[in-house]
């Protein structure tokens, strides 16, 4: 009878830690909102006051779990980093993923050409240092040569 009550209990806990694990995660929903609320930023406060909000680590509501946001200009310098504030006025234009993708230049394309869109591709989780499916949104910054964006994984 022990053991089977230690087994329930057991299962129970890890129902409960990926139930908190998934929590932990932003949606596409969250994440396209939180671009939105940022673009509205950046038109009342003006981009420099914005771009400096969005990179102070912490800072609410541009951090939420492992949601955050980032910007950068069409020549593939980054404004805006909220995970990682030393890359600000770092040009990232030839970064590739772990899946061979340049990055940013994929996301400068789709703001030129779309104004906005998803860009899937595989990235390192901040947490299990895993390489695991990400999507992230940008949408063009009207008025300025660049974009805002916020990226999601995929949920296990």
């Amino acid at each position: 009878m022990h053991t089977l009550r230690r087994l329930f209990c057991a299962a129970l806990l890890t129902l409960a830690a990926g139930a908190a694990f998934a929590q932990e995660q932003g949606s596409r929903e969250e994440a396209r909102a939180l671009v939105e609320k940022a673009l509205a930023h950046i038109k009342s406060a003006g981009m420099e006051t914005a771009f400096t909000e969005f990179s102070t680590p912490g800072s609410k509501p541009w951090h939420d779990r492992d949601l955050y946001l980032f910007a950068y200009d069409f020549s593939g310098k980054n404004v805006a980093h909220g995970a990682n504030p030393k890359l600000r006025n770092t040009s990232l234009i030839d970064l590739k993923t772990a899946d061979g993708k340049f990055l940013i230049r994929e996301m400068i394309e789709m703001a030129k050409t779309k104004g906005e869109g998803w860009i899937d591709y595989t990235w390192p989780h901040p947490q299990t240092k895993e390489l695991e499916k990400k999507s992230a949104y940008v949408k063009r910054i009207p008025g300025y040569d660049g974009f805002v964006g916020c990226g999601v994984y995929f949920k296990k």
